[in-house]
């Protein structure tokens, strides 16, 4: 017997509730003697801690001799140090109930670690030797070498890594910013003298900055780290290189090709702006309603009413010295120029016309939220502090940032719109099977066609 229908009520969707207050715990800042910038935050949730070391030096510095050089020599300074081996660092890890992690990218070097408070002696002592005594293993420097070889072979057969390799040539240029990754080539050049040479000259504590969030006091925190790294010796550091970027006149075609490649990566780039500049929150916030959340213009357009790709998004990225702003999308074959046109078309409308109230207050709750959920634990608000305090920004940016958000309008969404969202000069990479989508391609700007190794056909 067939059931009756049920009655649909539609539901009204309950209104936000008022944002709940970030309570600031306590945060002490203080540089040592010798130049080490310490931030401590008291978290008392759990009874650990978290904590990263940076260095404001990364493979921007190092690109026009050796890119990469930054990341292989974070890496490998893990390996050991003049007291202890790779298999005792992992053993005193284990022993201390720790994580320990380092690496680099294009402006810093970083040492994150997180382990018991009880425990904060003697991971701080062995986070002072990676920072002061790194040996340099050739065993291990030969492992990770083969390692990032073959990484490197597989990148070559990724269609994200070649859109990004090719836009941040485009947009860069011979600037350091211009180069992600060292080829084969270079890295089989490497030596275990580069990395050392690069881990004195920028491995310094006038070049620093420790972040620690955790169960502690921080008067007691900072007699550890005095005790740690008081006796690291400063010295002067240079600044990575900043050469003019290329000017961009007009919109062009970089077409990448990856023979029988199923489908086709998108991503079209422009110059943008850092955290530094006054329009961020505003390009922030215009970003937000772009591309850059799920709800987001780009992904109801090409995702849910046209069924082009799985996920697409849009970014700000903010370098220390420049900006970029990106969208990208991975799509069928058939639908590239399809794509574009919609990805033009909703730049065009973010550019031409003011946002709607209603959608400029759900993009403001968006922002303001993440930002309070990325504050909820100790990882989360060690990452802001070092954001805010490695780009010298104002004391209270964090504490204000909610406010400022929720003040934007919808003219401030249309003027960062208008000056960032530069469609006359963006620059188009496609990665794909140049049989299926050259035609497509051409149909948007003048064409350009590389092979997966970067080399001009």
């Amino acid at each position: 017997m067939a059931s009756a229908p049920r009655s649909e009520t539609p539901t009204a969707i309950p209104a936000l509730s008022p944002a709940r207050p970030v309570i600031w715990p306590p945060r002490v800042h203080k540089t040592l003697s010798n130049g080490l910038e310490v931030v401590l935050v008291e978290s008392h949730t759990i009874p650990k801690f978290t904590g990263e070391l940076f260095f404001r030096s990364g493979n921007a510095v190092a690109a026009a001799k050796a890119p990469g050089l930054a990341d292989m020599t974070a890496t490998v300074a893990r390996t050991g140090t003049a007291r202890r081996t790779s298999r005792e660092i992992e053993e005193d890890l284990r022993r201390m109930g720790s994580d320990l992690s380092s690496g680099a990218g294009a402006d810093t070097s970083v040492i994150s670690f997180a382990g018991l408070v009880d425990s904060s002696n003697d991971l701080l002592g062995l986070v002072s030797e990676l920072a002061q005594q790194a040996s340099f293993p050739e065993d291990e420097f030969e492992r990770e070498r083969r390692q990032l070889i073959e990484g490197l072979r597989i990148e070559r057969t990724t269609p994200g890594f070649l859109a990004s390799e090719r836009l941040r040539r485009v947009l860069f240029g011979s600037h350091p910013y211009g180069t992600i990754s060292p080829t084969e080539e270079q890295v089989t050049r490497y030596s275990v003298e580069q990395l050392k040479d690069f881990y004195r000259r920028f491995y310094r504590p006038g070049n620093a900055l420790l972040v620690m969030v955790g169960d502690f006091a921080p008067q007691s925190m900072l007699e550890q780290i005095e005790k740690a790294f008081g006796s690291w010796s400063s010295g002067a550091v240079e600044a990575a290189p900043d050469p003019p970027l290329p000017e961009l006149p007009g919109r062009r075609v970089y077409l990448v090709h990856l023979p029988e490649s199923v489908q086709t990566q998108i991503l079209i780039g422009n110059h943008a702006i850092t955290r530094r500049h006054p329009d961020w929150l505003r390009l922030t916030l215009a970003n937000s309603i772009y591309g850059g959340a799920f709800n987001s213009r780009l992904v109801m357009n090409i995702r849910e009413q046209k069924g082009y790709t799985y996920s697409p998004r849009s970014g700000a990225h903010p370098l220390r010295q420049h900006g970029y702003f990106s969208i990208g999308a991975a799509v069928r074959n058939d639908v590239v120029a399809a794509t574009l046109t919609e990805i033009f078309y909703e730049i065009d409308r973010m550019r031409s016309t003011p946002v709607g109230e209603e959608e400029l207050d759900d993009a403001r709750n968006y922002l303001t939220g993440v930002f309070s959920l990325g504050l909820a634990t100790q990882d989360g608000l060690a990452g802001q502090l070092a954001t805010s305090t490695l780009e010298k920004l104002p004391d209270d940016y964090l504490e204000t940032y909610r406010e400022r958000v929720l003040k934007l309008t919808s003219a401030d969404v249309l003027d960062a719109a208008q000056n960032y969202f530069d469609s006359a000069h963006a620059q188009i990479v496609i990665v794909g099977d140049r049989a299926q989508i050259e035609s497509q391609a051409a149909l948007f700007g003048t064409l350009e066609v590389y092979d997966a190794q970067g080399i001009r056909i």
